[in-house]
């Protein structure tokens, strides 16, 4: 069987130079290591487990929990209730009570490479333009295809979602693809908006309903 997670290799980002050197390479598998459940499981390049989701298909607390390898909960991800948009809270743990940062689908049909807007707590999450101050995040390109760019306010490449390849050049498939993370980074928050995009733009079989 093919291994999933990736050799320790060095992936250049697309649109940065000063920020590319050391980039971290996590493996992501939209597969669950918990039977008859729904998730992911990540792997560093080392082929160690780094991040997990298993929520059953009975929708739990209705949060998604992102959960490190030993099973401790770093963020809840929830829909945002009584909302005509497509937008995700992100908590704290599995507190449920003040959202760290909202992830919001990016529904301006003039802009097309644009899929979502990252906006802190308490911010004006509803409005879709990216001249929002309190964007601090804008996610570009196609969740699909696994070719996703993260930027900051500042317009630097922060992350990207790549579609991933054995040695041969032969692709993974649509389930397993690299999530590369710049260094200073927080690799949690980033792992986070992966679950939110899921949510957004895969499978028509969401985690929650």
């Amino acid at each position: 069987m093919t291994k999933v997670y990736p050799e320790t290799i060095i992936i250049p980002v697309h649109g940065s130079s000063s920020t590319c050197k050391n980039p971290v390479v996590f493996t992501v598998w939209k597969k669950s290591l918990v039977f008859n459940c729904d998730g992911f499981t990540v792997y560093n390049s080392k082929g160690n487990l780094v991040y997990r989701v298993d929520n059953y298909v009975a929708g739990g607390n209705g949060g998604i929990v992102l959960m490190n390898a030993s099973g401790r909960s770093l963020y809840t991800i929830c829909r945002k209730k009584l909302s005509l948009s497509d937008s995700w809270m992100v908590y704290d743990g599995e507190t449920l009570v003040k959202p760290q940062f909202s992830v919001k689908k990016h529904l301006n049909r003039l802009n097309t490479k644009s899929l979502a807007y990252v906006n802190l707590t308490g911010s004006s999450e509803y409005n879709n333009g990216s001249n929002n101050r309190n964007v601090i995040y804008e996610i570009e390109r196609s969740y699909t295809q696994k070719c996703c760019v993260v930027y900051d306010d500042k317009r630097r490449c922060i992350a990207e979602i790549r579609r991933k390849e054995t040695k041969t050049g032969v692709s993974l498939g649509g389930d397993v693809f690299n999530l590369v993370v710049q260094p200073l980074v927080d690799p949690n928050t980033v792992m986070a908006l992966v679950i939110a995009l899921y949510q957004m733009f895969g499978s028509s079989r969401h985690f929650l309903t």
